[in-house]
């Protein structure tokens, strides 16, 4: 499963974060910590969402935390390797994992899988959300979502879209307004975002999900058409585009999410003091500034309702998975 790698020009400007959220007003409270570093497993490549998060934020934890944090990428297997190292890990706090909303998806996707994601895991803090948005190229005739659909009902099969690969959120998303909007869509899996877009400029594919903040440049061009977006709300990006919820389809809910967690049996006095110390450096209008530019939606929140996404998202996508007989290859 493909991760988008975040451009290099805001590299730059995050990487200052950490130093700028040192100037915290307020102060977490405190609970023991191990002793020794402590590791944050990557179960992806470096320049991925969840790399760069990690990096982010494991100098801003390291003093307030006491210990040495650091960042190991144990990418593979689409994610397995890592996620199967920290389920396994023991629940003293060493070892943690920052993780896209990915790797619940993948519990469904492959036929074995090494991990429970709801429990296997100690949830920690959401991190961030980004939209979803379903585009078109310019020649579809369809001007929002509904007249899309109507177009596809029209013509089974004939409308295609593409997507980075199986079982991408961009693919999940798409399967999930077609099963709610009766229409049958063909499916174009790339090898990552890059071709996908491009062959989405050039027509040879009908639509596709992208983050809002890789298609707004696009529309303020000309080159694609934005429908909805996949989103519980409208993005504040894009206010006058509708949510797929608005357009006539409730339930179809399509959006990328990264947050924190650790082995089942965390202590719970650790689960909330990390949680509170990243909910406090996402407070920081430097963090916030920085990540939306990245269309990342700072989202602070508790362990409970973290882990209540991770519950929910999972049965969703599995229900997903099943009736629209998706495999990862």
């Amino acid at each position: 499963m493909r991760l988008h790698a975040i451009p290099r020009r805001g590299l730059a400007v995050l990487a200052a974060l950490p130093f700028l959220a040192g100037r915290s007003r307020a102060q977490p409270a405190t609970a023991p910590m191990p002793d020794g570093p402590i590791t944050i497993v990557v179960p992806y490549t470096a320049g991925t969402g969840p790399d760069i998060l990690a990096r982010l934020a494991s100098p801003y934890l390291q003093p307030r935390l006491g210990q040495p944090v650091v960042v190991d990428n144990r990418a593979g297997a689409s994610g397995l390797i890592g996620t199967q190292a920290v389920a396994r890990a023991a629940p003293d706090g060493r070892m943690l994992m920052m993780q896209p909303n990915t790797f619940v998806m993948n519990a469904s996707l492959f036929q074995q899988v090494p991990y429970d994601p709801v429990k296997g895991f100690a949830p920690i803090a959401l991190l961030t959300r980004g939209d979803l948005a379903l585009v078109v190229n310019p020649d579809v005739p369809a001007r929002d979502a509904r007249a899309f659909a109507e177009l596809a009902r029209a013509r089974p099969t004939v409308v295609d879209y593409a997507s980075p690969g199986n079982g991408t959120p961009q693919h999940l998303g798409m399967a999930l307004f077609a099963m709610t909007a009766k229409v049958e869509l063909t499916h174009i899996p790339y090898r990552g975002s890059a071709p996908a877009i491009q062959d989405l400029l050039g027509k040879r594919v009908a639509a596709m999900f992208l983050p809002v903040h890789t298609a707004l440049p696009l529309v303020q061009a000309g080159q694609i058409r934005m429908l909805a977006v996949g989103s519980e709300t409208r993005a504040a990006s894009a206010p006058d585009v509708p949510t797929l919820a608005e357009a006539g389809f409730p339930g179809v809910q399509a959006d990328l999410w990264y947050g924190l967690l650790g082995p089942a049996g965390l202590p719970e006095p650790l689960v909330r003091r990390l949680n509170a110390e990243l909910n406090t450096w996402l407070a920081e209008p430097a963090t916030a500034e920085a990540l939306k530019a990245q269309g990342m939606t700072p989202t602070p929140t508790t362990p409970e309702a973290f882990g209540q996404l991770v519950a929910r998202d999972y049965a969703r996508w599995a229900t997903v998975i099943r009736e629209a007989k998706i495999t990862a290859g």
